[in-house]
C-alpha cells in the first residue's frame, strides 16, 4: 500500500471504531469521511462494512466472561438460553429488512444530505427521550439485560432496524428504543453491544462473500490495518462509554448530531465543502 492509502485506511478504521457504539452513526461518519478523503467506490464500501467486525471484536473481548458463560450454559442454563434467544429474536428484524431493502437504501440514501437529515432527526428524538421523565432510569422496569423477555428483545430489534437508514445510528436506535420500551440506560446500552455481535459479523461476512470478485489478496493489508484501527479505537470507546453513562445522559450526543447535521447541509449549500455522493 502507498502511504496515502495507509493514512486513509487508518483514518477510516479510527472513525469506525470511535463511532460504532456511540449514538452518532458510524455509517454516517464513514460516508462523510470517505467523501472528504476521496475514499469511495465499490471496494471501499465493502471495506467500510468489513472493518465493523474489527470494532465488534472489542465488545467480544470486553464481555468475554459474559459471552463465555452464555455459551457454556446453552444446553443446561435457562438464563443463558433465554439470553441467547433474545439476541437471535432481536437480530431478526434488521436482518430481514436489510436483505429485502439493502440495495435500495444503498442506492438512494448513502449520500451526505440524507445522512445529515438523519443526524438532525435522530438528535431531536434523543433530546425528547432524555427530557421525558417517563423514560428515566428511575422509572425503568428493566435494569439488566438478563431481565428482558423475548418480546422486549423483539421490540428493541425493531428499533434497531431503523438504523438501516444511514445516519440514524444502530447503537442510537437500539439504546433509545430500549429506553422507550422500559430499559435503564445501562441495560439498553449493554443490550445494544450484544445485539451488534451477530449483526455486524454477519454483515461483514456477507459483504465480503457477495463482493468477493472485487477483492484480491493484495487487499488483505488494507482490510487488516483498518480492522486493527477499528478494534483499538472501539475498545477505548466502549470502556469510556460505560463510565460516561453512569453519570451522564445522551443529550450531548444529540446536540452533536444536530450541530453536525446542520453543518453538513450549510457547508454543502454554501460550497465550503464539496460533499461527494
Amino acid at each position: 500500500m502507498d502511504i496515502a492509502l495507509v493514512i486513509k485506511t487508518i483514518i477510516m478504521g479510527l472513525v469506525e471504531g470511535f463511532t460504532e457504539f456511540l449514538p452518532i452513526s458510524s455509517t454516517g461518519h464513514l460516508i462523510l469521511a470517505g467523501s472528504l478523503l476521496d475514499f469511495s467506490g465499490e471496494k471501499e464500501k465493502v471495506f467500510e462494512i468489513a472493518i465493523q467486525s474489527g470494532a465488534m471484536l472489542s465488545v467480544v473481548w470486553e464481555y468475554r466472561v459474559k459471552i463465555w458463560s452464555v455459551l457454556r450454559g446453552l444446553f443446561n442454563d435457562r438464563n443463558a438460553q433465554r439470553f441467547a434467544v433474545n439476541i437471535i429474536v432481536g437480530s431478526i428484524p434488521a436482518i430481514v429488512l436489510g436483505l429485502l431493502f439493502h440495495r435500495k437504501i444503498k442506492d438512494v440514501l448513502f449520500a451526505p444530505i440524507p445522512v445529515a437529515l438523519a443526524f438532525i432527526i435522530g438528535g431531536v428524538i434523543i433530546l425528547w427521550v432524555e427530557r421525558s421523565r417517563r423514560f428515566s432510569d428511575f422509572s425503568a422496569r428493566i435494569k439488566s439485560v438478563d431481565d428482558m423477555s423475548v418480546f422486549d428483545a423483539f421490540k428493541v430489534g425493531c428499533a434497531q432496524a431503523f438504523a438501516l437508514i444511514p445516519g440514524t445510528s444502530r447503537s442510537g436506535a437500539t439504546i433509545i428504543g430500549g429506553m422507550l420500551f422500559g430499559m435503564s440506560r445501562k441495560a439498553a446500552t449493554e443490550f445494544s453491544f450484544f445485539l451488534a455481535i451477530p449483526l455486524l459479523f454477519g454483515a461483514g461476512g456477507y459483504s465480503l462473500y457477495k463482493e468477493r470478485a472485487l477483492l484480491s489478496m493484495a487487499d488483505l493489508p488494507m482490510f487488516g490495518l483498518g480492522g486493527l484501527a477499528a478494534f483499538v479505537s472501539a475498545f477505548l470507546c466502549v470502556r469510556w462509554l460505560l463510565r460516561y453513562i453512569s453519570t451522564h445522559d445522551f443529550s450531548a450526543f444529540a446536540w452533536y448530531r444536530i450541530a453536525f447535521g446542520i453543518f453538513i447541509v450549510v457547508s454543502g449549500y454554501q460550497g465550503w465543502v464539496v460533499w461527494a455522493d
